[in-house]
């Protein structure tokens, strides 16, 4: 079964897909006039409406900053070496206009019965079967990447560090996705604003000083970056492709860029959806900075592409409780921010009806990552990512007119 989703991963994560996702970013990169790089003077013309803002916010960061910055960093780099952290970074600056379009789209299309991607294929684009498509594999998705895949990362740390038993863990962290999720955005917008801070300062904090303590080694990492990426040395030629392609889909699975999750996140947002559009590229930039945190903590300070054996040396014996700790807080955080995007596809699908069922279904097979291994929930995940972003972004390449220029 492993070798069949991969086999299908790879055909959907292939090289359409890829130039469909950077293509569209450019295209809308040169539309918007490089925006990214007006990003600061934006920020401070956008309105701000006090907490409700700030909770919108750490729900959406919340829910691209998960274990992918750490766990899918690291198999990133030990797939397609150094150079997958270029191609991470090229992702990220040509999908921070690709979010800033999505939201612009949503703001613009979005009401009480349709929202997010699901607005502006079914409203703007006139294509019901491209909102139903969209919303179906957003449902998995949220099941895949947002739930299974969140949990599944979690546990396997906490396994390491104690002798849990799966079924028992799987019951505990139900409940506590529940308890959550049956809140609504406003309860996941506090947790989120509650346990991001927390875990992204504490993982900047010990992240940072390792790379300091090994700065000797900083500027060959930083030329292992550029020249195994472009394969300019003939070692690392053979590197060249899977770093593209790793990286591409590492960084999309971590920042979200291009596959519609961002403007459902935001289309709790109301009135303030347009600034919700600039925030969302601060959200990408701030989740980059993650990855490549854990990127130059393990490539300066070891050379098995673990983040647990190049913290060892700074946390000993409290790396383990360390990391199961951070990775508890960002899953929970991407798994009840997902949680709202799945919901919202869920009811967009049901016609509003079966609310309390998705809840406890979503909380049921996302603690079931508890249980079951981490190869075959990673591969479905991928694949419901590509699924999601086919349909939404040709809503974005057919309905560029219609973006706001700032």
């Amino acid at each position: 079964m492993q070798s069949v989703l991969e086999k299908i991963s790879s055909a959907v994560w292939g090289t359409p897909l890829i130039m469909l996702l950077l293509g569209t970013g450019i295209f809308y990169t040169l539309k918007l006039r490089f925006i990214q790089l007006r990003l600061p003077k934006l920020l401070l013309r956008t309105k701000s409406s006090g907490r409700g803002q700030l909770k919108t916010v750490c729900m959406s960061l919340g829910a691209s900053m998960g274990t992918g910055n750490i766990a899918g960093t690291a198999s990133a780099l030990a797939i397609g070496g150094a150079g997958s952290l270029l191609w991470m970074w090229v992702s990220a600056f040509f999908g921070m206009s690709l979010v800033y379009a999505e939201n612009s789209l949503s703001a613009r299309y979005s009401d009480s019965s349709s929202k997010g991607a699901m607005a502006y294929l079914s409203k703007g684009l006139g294509s019901r079967k491209a909102a139903g498509f969209f919303a179906f594999s957003c449902v998995l998705a949220s099941f895949g990447m947002g739930g299974m895949a969140q949990v599944n990362t979690f546990a396997e740390s906490l396994y390491s560090t104690v002798n849990a038993d799966r079924f028992a863990a799987a019951a505990v962290i139900f409940l506590l996705i529940a308890l959550i999720i049956s809140g609504g955005a406003k309860r996941i917008g506090t947790a989120a604003q509650l346990m991001l801070p927390v875990a992204g300062i504490a993982y900047a904090a010990v992240c940072i000083p390792v790379i300091i303590s090994n700065s000797e080694r900083l500027p060959g990492v930083i030329s292992d970056i550029f020249t195994q990426a472009l394969g300019l040395r003939q070692a690392a030629g053979g590197l060249a492709g899977q770093a593209i392609a790793v990286g591409i889909r590492r960084g999309i699975f971590s920042n979200e860029a291009g596959l519609g999750s961002s403007p459902v996140l935001h289309s709790c947002a109301g009135e303030n959806m347009q600034d919700m559009a600039v925030w969302s590229m601060l959200e990408v930039a701030a989740d980059t900075v993650c990855c490549t945190l854990t990127a130059l903590t393990v490539l300066c300070s070891c050379d098995t592409y673990s983040v647990a054996d190049a913290l060892t040396n700074m946390l000993r014996g409290g790396t383990a409780p360390f990391l199961t700790a951070v990775n508890g807080l960002f899953a929970l955080c991407t798994v009840v921010g997902w949680y709202y995007c799945g919901e919202t596809a869920f009811l967009h699908l049901s016609g509003n009806r079966f609310r309390k069922l998705f809840c406890l279904t979503f909380a049921a097979v996302s603690a079931s990552g508890a249980v079951f291994g981490a190869p075959a929930v990673w591969t479905v995940s991928d694949i419901f990512n590509a699924l999601m972003a086919f349909p939404n972004l040709l809503g974005l390449i057919l309905l560029s007119k219609k973006v706001k220029r700032e």
